[in-house]
């Protein structure tokens, strides 16, 4: 895979497809292998680019602590390392909180911008679950060790996959993919850098078009989220999927995939 020097560190991207240009940011903990299942379509239509955020995959994982608007600004180093000036932005969960610092932060950047399982930091009526905040507690009150990881990881992966065929075969394959996977400090300031972030009280400067997606039935990130974040956004336009978990742009990739190209081609 590329290599890009951003910010003093290694970015590893993977550069795919022709046409206008869309960024996807993925979430904390993920690398840009989650989005496999969607660049198959997108590159048909757009030139995609997906990374492994500072922290995890094969990027370089320097000590924290770690900001969101420092993961915004990685985003716009790689693409002037790729000559890009402006694209699509898509980003889910934490990456739609990286995607919206990025809109606010540099909005002559941004052509479209769509948001998905994600909330807007400081904003009391969004937010985690219950059962993701007590399991984000309990990890912060133990040791950090490899074991605490492993078990924060676990509820993570449980609560995002709702459909029984995925909870039944995939899941159990994602969690042994992850246990071979280097889980270390990177993930533990990326989640930190979620905790310090604000934006909500500044949504209301993007410019940007705007689509903002949730899964009705998302038990990590509290679906309410997202009706917040589209009420903050000029303009934006808020589409709710039914039943849909927290992974639901896996999940139900084909809804996801259709809902996002009908947005760019709008």
């Amino acid at each position: 895979m590329p290599i890009a020097n951003v910010n003093g560190i290694n970015i590893d991207y993977k550069d795919e497809g022709h046409g206008e240009p869309l960024i996807m940011i993925s979430g904390a903990g993920a690398d840009k292998s989650a989005w496999r299942s969607q660049t198959k379509e997108f590159k048909k239509h757009y030139r995609t680019i997906t990374f492994d955020n500072r922290g995890v995959g094969k990027s370089d994982k320097p000590a924290g602590p770690y900001s969101i608007r420092m993961m915004a600004d990685d985003t716009v180093g790689l693409m002037d390392h790729l000559g890009i000036e402006k694209a699509h932005v898509l980003g889910v969960s934490a990456g739609g909180i990286i995607a919206q610092e990025l809109a606010i932060s540099y909005p002559e950047r941004v052509n479209k911008l769509i948001l998905a399982s994600t909330f807007a930091p400081k904003e009391e009526t969004g937010g985690w679950s219950s059962e993701f905040t007590e399991a984000i507690s309990t990890y912060v009150r133990s040791s950090h060790d490899e074991a605490s990881r492993r078990r924060l990881t676990d509820v993570i992966m449980d609560l995002q996959i709702n459909k029984w065929s995925y909870r039944t075969f995939i899941l159990p394959l994602i969690k042994i993919a992850i246990r071979l996977m280097p889980f270390g400090a990177g993930v533990d300031a990326q989640f930190e850098a979620v905790g310090t972030c604000v934006t909500a009280d500044r949504l209301g400067m993007i410019k940007a078009s705007t689509l903002v997606m949730t899964g009705t039935d998302d038990r990590l990130i509290r679906p309410v989220s997202s009706e917040v974040i589209a009420s903050l956004i000029p303009k934006a336009k808020l589409v709710k999927v039914l039943g849909g978990g927290h992974s639901f742009p896996m999940e139900m990739s084909g809804e996801f995939i259709k809902e996002v190209l009908n947005f760019l081609r709008s």
